[in-house]
């Protein structure tokens, strides 16, 4: 049975929460008080259990992408339980669990809010921390580093009750990330595909291709996942840092998704597509890894396909999660306390994880 909180919050007041922040780029996360808009007619406030740490949480937190605000309460990949809903909630009730991902807010109004594709909204897409939300008196969102959130039921997603909780988290960005990119390339039973940079995203990327029935490979520059991969289902395992694994592969794969979030070269892959298979970009590294792509290595590996895709819209983010519990699709992930933040960072970067550490927000409390 689950325990709802018991603590009551007065109409229209302030929500008090409590996160974990960094007060500067080189400071160790630490408690941070502070508060959340009120529950609005439309909004649901969400008690936290679980919250994802994405490599993105490293790069904003130590602003390698853009100027971050400080405090800092990361966490994009939220799971949790809701404990008050606004009067004109009709998508959830007291009680039910609830998701977080990237997104908490847009207009609503341009064409691609209207065809669900809230995270290219003309006005600019609010993100779930470190950004001012225009909807909410320009507020600065803080992330699911905490045990709390109010947000829009329309920007919520619904899990289903037999979801593997602890698990079901990463799925809000990592598994969106992975499954949206797939969809729009169309991979079907019997393609030849591969994944690019085996971590967080790779992983579920390679789930999701095993279970359409694709023949996956597996590209990474260390040799102690290579057993995890076979486990999945991957037939094959490159490490490009030995020359003789990459030998033969060029014209080979009709789709690869490349989830590396660092420095690298685009090219190794682009000669690797099939004539007209596509390469799809989903690793953000720092703003100074950028990878960049020659003019020319296009025109000499012509008629192959280069896109980006950024995580999905609300209403793919919900089919996503459907389909990942109805399937058993899950990362593998290490469930972590609120006081070990600073540790998994450093482990992350240094790829010394297996996939996706998960931090019990219960442990905030301690």
């Amino acid at each position: 049975m689950l325990l709802l909180a018991t603590q009551t919050f007065a109409q229209n007041t302030a929500i008090p929460s409590t996160g974990m922040a960094k007060m500067d780029k080189d400071g160790a996360f630490q408690k941070y008080e502070f508060t959340r808009h009120a529950v609005g007619d439309c909004e649901i406030l969400i008690d936290i259990m679980y919250s994802g740490i994405c490599h993105s949480d490293i790069h904003a937190a130590k602003g390698e992408w853009r100027p971050t605000k400080y405090p800092f309460v990361g966490g994009h990949e939220i799971a949790g339980h809701v404990v008050k809903v606004g009067k004109a909630v009709t998508k959830f009730k007291v009680g039910d669990y609830a998701g977080i991902g990237c997104l908490v807010n847009s207009c609503g109004e341009c064409s691609y809010c209207k065809n669900g594709q809230e995270q290219f909204c003309s006005k600019g897409p609010v993100f779930s921390y470190g950004m001012p939300d225009p909807y909410n008196s320009s507020e600065i969102t803080q992330g699911g580093y905490a045990n709390n959130y109010v947000i829009a039921e329309k920007f919520a997603l619904k899990i289903p009750k037999n979801a593997d909780l602890k698990r079901v988290a990463p799925l809000l960005c990592a598994g969106i990330t992975t499954y949206s990119p797939i969809q729009f390339s169309k991979v079907k039973k019997g393609d030849t595909v591969a994944v690019a940079g085996f971590g967080g995203l790779g992983h579920l990327a390679v789930k999701y291709l095993v279970a359409l029935g694709a023949k996956v490979t597996v590209f990474d520059i260390t040799e102690d996942k290579r057993t995890a991969a076979q486990k999945m289902g991957a037939v094959k395992y490159v490490n490009v840092k030995n020359a003789h694994e990459i030998k033969g592969l060029e014209s080979q794969y009709s789709f690869i998704l490349s989830t590396i979030p660092q420095k690298y070269d685009p090219t190794l892959y682009i000669k690797m597509l099939s004539m007209g298979g596509e390469l799809a970009i989903v690793g953000l590294p720092a703003t100074e890894n950028q990878p960049m792509i020659n003019g020319a290595s296009l025109v000499y590996a012509a008629r192959r396909k280069v896109y980006g895709s950024l995580i999905g819209g609300i209403p793919e983010t919900q089919q996503m999660l459907d389909y990942s519990v109805a399937n058993n699709i899950y990362p593998d992930v290490e469930i972590i306390s609120a006081n070990q933040i600073d540790e998994a960072y450093q482990k992350v970067i240094d790829g010394k994880v297996q996939f996706r550490y998960v931090i019990d927000m219960k442990t905030l409390k301690k």
